[in-house]
């Protein structure tokens, strides 16, 4: 395994992810389209600062779990994330819409944003990693 690719995929694949995770549930959506009782008031600064690793923490388990199965084409790597999407994110956020007050626009951008995130490592890990 070429640890200086794996790296690269990791930054690379965390910073445009992260973008993906403003633009699915961001300030956008976020002002329109969610229950203020559900979100904590004041200063969201000290939560950004806690949350914004967890997409390279993402990616980077995504591309070495992909490194050790040997998925090094990109249809593989998206099959792969695809069937994680669909065994992690995607139940949860389900179950957590179908028990809490969220709107469905929310959670239906969330849903798709999770899914793009695991595509675009995929995508980065079929690519760059051989």
């Amino acid at each position: 395994m070429n640890w200086a690719r794996l790296v690269a995929i990791i930054v690379g694949a965390g910073v445009v992810s992260s973008l993906t995770d403003w633009f699915f549930a961001g300030d956008w959506i976020h002002r329109r389209y969610t229950y203020p009782e559900i979100w904590r008031q004041g200063e969201e600064g000290r939560a950004i600062a806690l949350t914004s690793p967890l997409p390279f923490v993402t990616c980077g388990v995504f591309a070495f779990v992909a490194a050790r199965l040997g998925l090094h084409s990109v249809s593989s790597a998206l099959k792969l994330a695809v069937a994680v999407w669909v065994i992690g994110p995607l139940p949860l956020i389900l179950t957590n819409a179908a028990f809490m007050k969220l709107h469905r626009v929310f959670v239906v951008s969330y849903a798709i944003g999770w899914l793009i995130k695991l595509m675009i490592v995929a995508v980065a890990v079929g690519w760059f990693l051989r």
